[in-house]
């Protein structure tokens, strides 16, 4: 049966990192997903949580009758710059063993390159993977990623090669649906290439930004490298959500035990009881 988990991020601000089990619970969730938090895994910096803490939300999760099934992770895997990148690699490493600890099976994550210097990312984000996907598989853990606006690679059927070029079944996909129009626009096709390395889908909606022969969005100065996109409620954008849900039922993947799907809202923080209720029906829906 198709999880559907909560992103908590919008209740980030609000609550603390125990509070989530139960703010998940009182929404309706049976599931939600590790996002990353100034007390756990923060963007691009060292993990800050010890053992005391994860026995602490091992026993929130239990006691809110919810499940983590996934942690999201960002860290600069593929950036150029050796520093950075080797710190991401340990960072990482840390990450692994926490998921670990807590019983997480997946961790869907960012490739966290540059686009300007797409070659060097790249080269960069296969070292990392010498040392980590070692780890992973070693562990029994899958690691999906997702192609993100403004990393080396954006456009999914580009992504996915670099993914198929690790050779490891260990490594999937993440679907973000708000990211559909940076990949090219083409969930049909690049879904059903994925198969079953689909590792995750994300729910939330964004409006097309190479609409009105690209002047949907006007940004100054003129020319500049902004990417924008939305992560609205189902329903507010430009996505097909009977073309992705169609695709994804043909696929075979509603149909996978492991099959997740993620709601991530992040624009509308100060009506996040009342998003994260309706996406949750939304989602139902869909997959119904």
């Amino acid at each position: 049966m198709v999880r559907i988990a909560l992103d908590p991020t919008p209740y980030h601000h609000d609550f603390r990192l125990l509070e989530f089990p139960d703010v998940v619970a009182r929404l309706g969730y049976e599931h939600f997903q590790l996002t990353p938090h100034v007390d756990f895994s923060p963007f691009f910096r060292y993990p800050k949580a010890d053992d005391e803490l994860v026995a602490k939300l091992k026993k929130a999760v239990s006691d809110a009758g919810v499940t983590i099934p996934a942690i999201l992770p960002v860290q600069r895997i593929s950036c150029p710059e050796e520093p950075q990148r080797e710190a991401a690699v340990r960072n990482f490493r840390r990450i692994i063993e926490l998921a670990v600890e807590l019983g997480i099976p997946v961790i869907n994550t960012e490739f966290s390159g540059r686009p300007e210097r797409s070659e060097d990312s790249e080269a960069a984000f296969y070292r990392s993977m010498e040392e980590l996907l070692p780890i992973v598989e070693r562990e029994g853990l899958r690691l999906n990623i997702d192609p993100h606006p403004d990393d080396f690679v954006e456009d999914g059927l580009e992504a996915w090669r670099v993914l198929r070029g690790l050779n490891s079944k260990a490594v999937g996909f993440v679907y973000v649906a708000s990211h559909t129009f940076h990949y090219g626009d083409r969930a049909t096709s690049l879904i059903s290439e994925l198969g079953d390395r689909l590792g995750a889908v994300y729910t939330a909606d964004t409006f097309d930004h190479g609409r009105s022969h690209g002047l949907r969005y006007i940004s100054n100065p003129p020319g500049n490298a902004a990417r924008v996109h939305q992560h609205l409620r189902i329903g507010d954008g430009d996505v097909n959500w009977e073309e992705l849900f169609t695709v994804l039922r043909s696929s075979g993947y509603l149909d996978r035990e492991e099959a997740l799907i993620v709601s991530n809202v992040f624009a509308e923080d100060e009506t996040a009881d009342e998003v994260s209720r309706y996406q949750l029906e939304k989602l139902r829906e869909l997959i119904g």
